[in-house]
């Protein structure tokens, strides 16, 4: 399976609002869920290597933006008909399992991706305080230097944070493509 590469963050792109079914039984709509001091919208899936590989690093840096007044929120956007491990039931199991401290939210329609522009799993959106859209980058750069790892996502988001802007230079996230309905 080829990797894909996330596009170039537009910054200031307007985050677009949502409502989806979280894997806690609630309706997380965008513009009541936003943090004070940023909101990070990440799409990722059960399946993908990629997301599976770094989920606990991504559990890791998400509890500490929460701790900054950044809003965190997952989004799995994968047609299911061909992907059943990425069904709603198994993010319930996978949520529960990981004891995520972010809702993980279901977009069965696809809606929210395509309004989004999600290109992969995982694939970040750092927006600040009044959802424009500052980071478009990945994670970090483990897979280049696993000894002397940057936390890129988390160093972005809090510079959002401070500035109400992202970093000029972001390296752009990889994984596997969102599985699109057809």
């Amino acid at each position: 399976m080829p990797a894909l590469s996330t596009p170039v963050c537009e910054f200031g792109w307007k985050a677009q609002n949502f409502s989806l079914q979280s894997t806690r039984n609630e309706i997380i709509e965008l513009n009541k869920a936003r943090g004070q001091n940023g909101t990070l919208i990440m799409f990722i899936c059960n399946h993908c290597p990629y997301v599976v590989s770094a989920l606990d690093e991504i559990i890791y840096e998400a509890k500490e933006l929460i701790k900054n007044d950044i809003a965190v929120i997952a989004i799995s956007s994968n047609d299911v008909s061909t992907h059943p491990e990425d069904s709603f039931e198994n993010m319930k199991a996978l949520s529960a399992d990981k004891k995520l401290p972010f809702p993980y939210l279901y977009d069965e329609t696809q809606e929210v991706a395509k309004a989004y522009d999600a290109a992969c799993t995982p694939d970040f959106f750092g927006f600040n305080s009044e959802l424009g859209l500052q980071y478009r980058g990945r994670l970090n750069n483990k897979r280049e230097s696993p000894t002397e790892i940057r936390r890129e996502l988390y160093s972005a988001m809090i510079e959002i944070a401070k500035s109400g802007k992202g970093p000029q230079e972001q390296i752009p996230s990889m994984g596997c493509s969102i599985k699109w309905k057809s």
